[in-house]
C-alpha cells in the first residue's frame, strides 16, 4: 500500500510517499509545494491544489493521511492554515483518496515515542525508520511522519 503523508502550510506545503507491507515501511518519494507569498491567495490556493493533484498523479497513492488542524494564537494564521489544508484535502478528494487524519502529538509520539518532540527529533527519527532517505526539507519530513503515523494507526487494508 502506498501512502501519502500530508503536512500543509500556505508557503510550504511538506508531502512524502512510503510504501507500507505490513509493519513495514519504505520511502518512495517526498517534496514540498511552495507558494508565491507575493501573489493573491487564490493563486497560492490554486498551486497547492495542484501541486497535490500531480503528486497524487505520479506516485499513485492507496491512501492519504494529514495532521488534524491546531489553533494558533494568532488568528490569522490559523485561518490560512486552515484554508491551505482545504485545498490540499479537496485535492485528494478530487482523486478519489481516503483522507485519515491524525492529531500532531499522536503523529509525534508513533514516530519518536513522545508526542512533545520538537521538529529536529521527528526529522531525526524519520531517517532512522527510513534508512537512506533525502529528505527535502523540515515539511517534507513532517509529511513523511504523518504517512509513517498512518501506516501503524490507520486502518488496515
Amino acid at each position: 500500500m502506498l501512502i501519502l503523508g500530508l503536512d500543509p502550510s500556505l508557503s510550504s506545503t511538506g508531502w512524502g510517499v512510503i510504501r507500507a507491507e505490513g509493519a513495514r515501511i519504505a520511502h518512495v518519494a517526498n517534496g514540498q509545494i511552495k507558494t508565491d507569498p507575493q501573489a493573491p491567495m487564490a493563486e497560492r490556493l490554486a498551486a497547492l491544489t495542484a501541486g497535490v493533484a500531480e503528486v497524487i498523479a505520479t506516485h499513485r497513492p492507496t491512501r492519504a493521511a494529514a495532521e488534524e488542524i491546531f489553533v494558533n494564537k494568532n488568528p490569522q494564521s490559523t485561518l490560512k492554515l486552515a484554508q491551505a489544508r482545504g485545498s490540499v484535502l479537496a485535492a485528494c478528494g478530487a482523486a478519489g483518496l481516503t483522507v485519515n487524519e491524525h492529531a500532531a502529538r499522536l503523529v509525534k509520539k508513533a514516530v519518536t515515542g513522545t508526542g512533545a518532540a520538537e521538529k529536529a527529533q521527528v526529522a531525526a527519527m524519520v531517517k532512522v525508520l527510513l534508512p537512506g532517505v533525502q529528505i527535502a526539507g523540515s515539511d517534507a519530513a513532517d509529511a513523511l511522519a504523518v504517512a509513517i503515523a498512518d501506516a501503524h494507526l490507520g486502518p488496515k487494508a
